[in-house]
Parts: structure tokens; sequence; C-alpha cells
């Protein structure tokens, strides 16, 4: 099982940024990203590591909800963009992610394929 708070201890050079998804007062998932690192492969950019909804509480909108709330506090924060990856195959969150207008990037990050949301200037 993965340990979101192992894992971002065992890289605070990814400076991990996380919070949990509530409705109304009860916890139904989780969101970490690597806020803007000051090292690596996405150097200064902001990278949705984990965005996870309980399968009790998917396909409610939820999800939906998290990441434009994530979208919109990055976009605050002066980004013109927003990252994210996933491993291809059965279940893959790609669907997900295209619907709400983020596109491969032609990168790949240890096996995963990296997608991008690029916000328009303002």
């Amino acid at each position: 099982m993965w340990n979101s708070g192992k894992e971002a201890a065992k890289k605070p050079e990814a400076n991990p940024w996380y919070r949990a998804v509530y409705r109304d007062d009860e916890p139904v998932g989780f969101v970490m990203l690597s806020w803007k690192p000051p090292a690596g492969p996405f150097e200064g950019r902001h990278f949705i590591w984990r965005l996870l909804v309980d399968k009790r509480y998917q396909r409610r909108g939820i999800g939906r909800e998290a990441l434009t709330q994530i979208a919109a506090l990055v976009r605050a924060d002066g980004a013109t963009e927003l990252l994210t990856s996933y491993e291809p195959g059965d279940g893959e969150p790609w669907p997900f992610y295209q619907e709400f207008g983020f596109e491969p990037t032609g990168e790949m990050d240890d096996g995963e394929i990296v997608l991008r949301l690029t916000f328009p200037a303002r």
C-alpha cells in the first residue's frame, strides 16, 4: 500500500504540499503536489504527485472539484501550467485528465506519461 507521508519524507527535495479532500465534514480523498521544487526534472514547476478519491465517492464530481481548486491555487501562485503523470493501463486516469484539458507533453517520468494543463494568459 502506498504511504504518502513516507514517500514525501523520502523526497523533501520535491517540496511536497499535501491536503485532505473533504466532502462536507467527511475526508474522502487526498492530494499531494510537488510545489515548485528547487531542483530535479520539474524544477520550479507545480506537479500533481497524487490525487486520490476513495472509490466509494468516485463519480460524484469530487475529483473534478478538487482538481479545479488545485488549478486555481497553482495559477494564483503565478504558474502558467500544472503537470501530472500517470501509468498507462487498465483503469488509468487519462480520460479524467483529458476531459479536464490536460495534454501529453511527450515526456516520460519513471515509466509514466507526463501531462500538462496550460493556463491561458491573463
